[in-house]
């Protein structure tokens, strides 16, 4: 493994410096467990490590007046032990509950996870369902966009050079909202995704007509999507199996899925169209 220096900023400015200064020749690091295995098998070699541990304040999570602010540096573990996720947005325990370790989760954080944006991360898939935003800082200053069309392929986001990820905003929710996720794997243990499934629904007054449904889809595509052809088969209709049924279907039609190492396209096709009804009705639990 090349030699490195390790730089350690104490706040976002610096860092955002440090970055600048040293060019492509330098990384950002926060848990280190994308980066640092990626220097181990030689896929890259920056000469400085910035690292982020010591900028107080984004490894916050905070919710008031229903909008939630996840702060980059929040651990996995953060959130899956947090009694506000696990209350108001039980989708991201869904999550973040599967991803490697406890010891992964204690030092893994949600922004790294997404900046890396690989076609399995699963941090991503529920946020976007969410309605998500990014808040970014650079040398040109602050900018926030939708998380959905912060990825543009397999390990390539929109992050322009010496910008950094500072937290992930999450709009207040409609009433009677539920949201769930599923990591479909081959087996229990410690393992990459097949695909992801994410499922948003909110109710109206009668508790059974959809007025808003968001399906939220991973591993399949290059980069994580929302399946919009699928959401609107159920947007303002009242609810039935038959319908769910029917989403499900147009999801499959939709999903873009691929070819891979760990699973075959008609596979994956064949489960999103079982686990999209699956986390619908979960959904409607949750909403109800």
């Amino acid at each position: 493994m090349n030699k490195f220096e390790y730089l350690t900023p104490g706040s976002i400015d610096e860092a955002i410096s440090l970055l600048v200064s040293h060019g492509e020749q330098a990384r950002f690091i926060a848990g280190g467990t994308d980066v640092m295995v990626k220097i181990k098998e030689g896929k890259i070699s920056p000469q400085y490590l910035v690292s982020l541990r010591r900028i107080q304040g984004l490894d916050r999570i905070t919710f008031q007046n229903g909008e939630l602010r996840i702060g980059s540096l929040v651990t996995h573990r953060m959130l899956e032990l947090s009694p506000i996720i696990r209350k108001e947005f039980p989708i991201l325990t869904d999550a973040v509950t599967h991803i490697g370790s406890v010891q992964i989760r204690n030092v893994a954080t949600i922004g790294g996870n997404v900046v890396n944006a690989v076609p399995s991360a699963d941090g991503a898939i529920p946020l976007i369902t969410l309605g998500a935003q990014v808040r970014l800082r650079g040398p040109k200053g602050e900018r926030t966009m939708d998380l959905e069309h912060f990825f543009i392929g397999p390990g390539q986001t929109l992050l322009e050079p010496g910008e950094m990820l500072l937290e992930f905003i999450v709009p207040k929710l409609p009433d009677h909202t539920g949201a769930a996720y599923v990591k479909h794997t081959r087996r229990e243990a410690m393992e990459l995704p097949l695909l992801g499934v994410a499922v948003l629904i909110s109710l109206g007054g009668d508790l059974s007509t959809c007025t808003e449904a968001r399906i939220g889809l991973g591993v399949l595509a290059p980069t994580p999507m929302r399946a919009r052809s699928a959401e609107s088969v159920l947007k303002g209709k009242k609810i039935t199996e038959e319908l769910l049924a029917k989403m499900g279907k147009a999801a499959a039609e939709e999903c873009r899925a691929r070819d891979s190492i760990r699973g075959e396209a008609w596979y994956r096709r064949e489960m999103v169209e079982v686990l999209v009804p699956r986390m619908a009705r979960l959904a409607m639990v949750r909403a109800k």
